[in-house]
């Protein structure tokens, strides 16, 4: 007998990267797709609920697009109803992807919102009798509301029989002005007998009625057209934006005083001391620039600082020459202009955590599409397959999901290092933590006559780490030195705690204190048990940096391992200052 534990699988993985989010999106809608409505409520329940969270957290766009990938399978008529009623674009993928029987069309149809039926008439791979149904619904799902006047007008007029393709009048009608007119020569026509006279005022009525409200709707609108004023509003009182000067052409005198400047910006720049060597409150300049104007030297991109008007306030660049009478060559002032300083900004680099998480991104991708793939022959999802490769296929897939594991290991690292990524509070007994990853871990090394000697003082325990996040520590640290454990070998894991600090003490293997953390690759296919593919350097550091963000540190020594994180108060529930961070 054979047990689907698929959907509470991924129910209990967490989430904590963009990519995993679709990655989880994408398997949900996979597993309901493919199931009846049948089995565990109580979990389908869940599952749906973890949907809608998933299609909060992505945008529109994405989703879309991951239900319209060509590997989804879309059938299950309740899926399918749970997707149209949420947002639009979603929706339309949903009912364009959508693979379900004539018979489960017909009964979900008539439930389906408005706009999805809409998107599902978009289709050309349907039956005549789910075309005939969606026609059927199309007449009220189509049609505009008529307006309540002339239903109420046409209700009169098919009442007393009159047809609207002739004037509803017979018998003559007084003018204003008392002038008979006679009536028309050919009756009108009707479908039934003529009325009495009695019977005419109604639809006249009527008509009248849905006249006058029109007539008041043109006067409403001629009303509203007069309320507005057809003069170009004048900007006062308003905030005007100015385009700020770029640049600035100046004269100054033999003083240093501008006596000419552009049109528009004269009257803010005459009368100040540009090209002057005395110190000014409004010009500021370096005395290099100072001592070029006391010798009438040109003057390139020197940096000046002018405080005057708002629009010529900041910083400038300053190109000035100097100025000689042509006839007796006698200076008579320098020519300039103002170049506005423009800072100018340093691309702003990607960081390494930024390059590597990209890295991890692109790598994700065709590891997804393999384990995919695999998992389609291995399922036998589109066919019989010989057992030979379903064999092949699901080692394939057991190879992706460990280089998936490894993927999101290392971004978890670069997270943590780069201080984007916090731990999940809580609280957690560490101690607890420990005994259950040692007796985990006794029963693969119990075989090999190895394990731990775990000694525990002091107290409390209690640290603010979620439990599973204590567990995966505990688990990283451990594991590591298990399967670094030689047979018969036995090492000591003391934890000790003093109100503000826990401290988890492990001597070292000896494998790892005599290099065996230098060749991971080899090292992982010798061992029983490990906490990851990457080696024992990798899995140090990776808890290095958990320990960090948790408030505490990780120093590996020769033949020691130390971890010490805060311990949480009993009083006010709030961790202890930390003693050791890494760089204090």
């Amino acid at each position: 007998m054979q047990f689907d534990d698929r959907l509470a699988t991924v129910l209990r993985s967490r989430a904590d990267s963009d990519a995993v989010l679709r990655t989880k999106y994408r398997q949900l809608l996979d597993l309901l797709g493919t199931s009846k409505e049948e089995g565990d409520s109580e979990l389908r329940a869940q599952a749906y609920a973890r949907l809608n969270e998933l299609a909060e957290a992505l945008p529109q766009e994405e989703q879309a697009r991951i239900l319209r990938e060509p590997g989804l399978r879309l059938r299950n008529p309740a899926l399918v109803a749970f997707l149209a009623r949420g947002e639009a674009k979603p929706g339309a993928s949903a009912m364009a992807t959508a693979r379900l029987t004539d018979e489960e069309w017909l009964e979900l149809i008539p439930k389906l919102p408005v706009t999805a039926r809409g998107f599902l008439r978009h289709r050309r791979d349907l039956s005549p009798a789910i075309k005939a149904l969606l026609a059927r619904l199309g007449v009220g799902d189509l049609v505009l509301p008529e307006p309540e006047g002339d239903a109420a007008a046409r209700s009169l007029r098919q009442s007393s029989g009159w047809q609207s393709a002739s004037p509803p009048i017979s018998t003559p009608i007084s003018t204003p002005a008392s002038t008979p007119i006679s009536a028309p020569a050919s009756p009108p026509a009707r479908t039934s007998p003529a009325p009495s006279a009695s019977k005419l005022t109604n639809p006249l009525t009527s008509e009248e009625a849905g006249i006058g409200a029109l007539l008041k709707r043109i006067e409403a609108f001629r009303e509203t057209r007069r309320s507005q004023p057809n003069d170009p509003r004048l900007p006062m009182g308003e905030d005007q934006h100015v385009q700020p000067l770029q640049t600035i052409e100046f004269s100054c005198d033999t003083d240093g005083m501008a006596v000419w400047a552009d049109e528009n910006i004269a009257p803010m720049i005459v009368g100040m001391q540009l090209t002057s060597s005395r110190t000014s409150t409004l010009i500021t300049m370096d005395l290099d620039t100072k001592a070029a104007f006391a010798a009438r030297q040109p003057v390139y991109a020197a940096r000046i600082t002018v405080n005057a008007a708002p629009e010529i306030s900041g910083q400038w660049h300053l190109d000035a020459a100097p100025l000689f009478d042509p006839a007796t060559g006698s200076f008579i002032g320098y020519r300039g202009c103002l170049r506005h300083a423009v800072e100018i900004v340093a691309a702003e680099e990607e960081s390494e955590a930024d390059a590597m998480r990209q890295v991890l991104h692109e790598l994700r991708t065709p590891v997804n599409a393999i384990q995919g793939f695999a998992e389609i022959i291995q399922q036998q999802l589109f066919g019989q397959v010989p057992h030979q490769y379903r064999a092949h296929a699901a080692s394939i897939g057991v190879d992706s999901a460990t280089l998936l594991a490894g993927f999101d290991e290392v971004d978890r690292l670069v997270q943590l290092e780069a201080d984007t990524m916090e731990l999940e509070p809580g609280t957690a007994d560490l101690r607890a933590a420990v005994s259950e990853t040692v007796q985990r871990l006794q029963a693969v090394l119990r075989p090999r006559h190895a394990g731990f000697s775990l000694n525990v003082s002091g107290g409390p325990f209690v640290t603010a780490l979620s439990r599973s996040e204590a567990l995966a520590l505990c688990w990283r640290l451990l594991a590591t030195a298990a399967g670094a454990l030689a047979p018969g070998e036995e090492v000591d894991l003391v934890l000790t705690s003093d109100g503000s600090e826990i401290q988890l003490e492990l001597a070292a293997p000896r494998s790892l204190t005599d290099g065996g953390m230098a060749d991971p690759a080899e090292s992982g296919r010798q061992r029983a048990v490990n906490a990851g593919m990457f080696g024992p350097a990798f899995a140090f550091r990776l808890a290095q940096a958990e320990a960090k963000s948790a408030g505490g540190y990780l120093n590996c020594k020769t033949n020691r391992v130390t971890l010490v994180v805060p311990a949480l108060t009993v009083h006010d529930g709030e961790p202890s200052a930390g003693k050791g961070r890494i760089g204090e």
